[in-house]
């Protein structure tokens, strides 16, 4: 993974555009020392189809910090893959208020899918210090599913689960999709963006995982049912 000089993360290209870097930047200041809190990578296709679905994670982004409160905190950091090969990570953040202008500071733009970019970054993170979970959301897949296999299996092995929620029903996708969370140990899921709840039952849910572990999980099972079950029924 390269850095800028200001040391920010830069997955892929390094010449980032102006506005992006002013975006960045304000997100990559050297971050705190550790505060215990589990953390989670939310990582985003921002590929010109996406537009709709970026906005409704940014809108829903927020109730994973929510729900990680009960269960003792989150900080999650930003990745996102768009244009020609642009691929990049905010520094992790403890509230949704932060994320959620980060996010608005992004556009899409067309380009090709970069997942195995996302998950080297991940790789690189799990190896720095512990990651919890990888949150994957996005609706193509355009790389070699080997490749990704790979890293997926390498992510597990680093303790990364991979929880993929896929857009549509592109059944190469969801071949690939669904082999990339069994071979972390995580969960596939599908979502509709036309229903709102679901992905936000998912997103909670997860961010119960990474916070709390499996019994943090098990109590979101219990108290709002259906998303976190389906996650625990893959990940026993």
């Amino acid at each position: 993974m390269q850095r800028s000089s200001d040391g920010r993360s830069v997955v892929g290209n390094p010449d980032a555009k102006a506005d992006i870097d002013q975006f960045i930047a304000a997100a990559s200041k050297p971050a705190p020392a550790a505060s215990g809190r589990g953390r989670l990578i939310f990582a985003l296709d921002a590929t010109m189809s996406r537009q709709p679905t970026w906005d409704l994670a940014q809108g829903l982004q927020a109730k994973m910090f929510e729900t990680a409160a009960a269960h003792g905190g989150l900080e999650v950091q930003l990745v996102y893959y768009r244009g020609f090969r642009e691929c990049k990570a905010s520094r992790f953040l403890s509230g949704g208020k932060d994320l959620g202008a980060l996010m608005t500071k992004i556009s899409v733009e067309a380009g090709h899918t970069q997942i195995a970019r996302v998950l080297r970054h991940v790789l690189d993170e799990a190896r720095r210090s512990p990651v919890r979970a990888l949150i994957f959301i996005g609706d193509a897949m355009e790389e070699k599913a080997d490749d990704l296999a790979e890293l997926a299996g390498q992510a597990g092995l680093l303790g990364v689960k991979a929880f993929i929620f896929q857009e549509g029903t592109d059944r190469v996708v969801e071949r690939t999709f669904r082999q990339i969370a069994l071979l972390s140990g995580g969960a596939y899921a599908t979502f509709d963006s036309g229903a709102p709840q679901r992905l936000a039952a998912l997103l909670s849910a997860v961010a119960a995982y990474a916070s709390g572990g499996w019994p943090a999980l098990e109590a979101e099972a219990r108290s709002r049912g259906a998303a976190a079950d389906l996650l625990l029924a893959q990940m026993r």
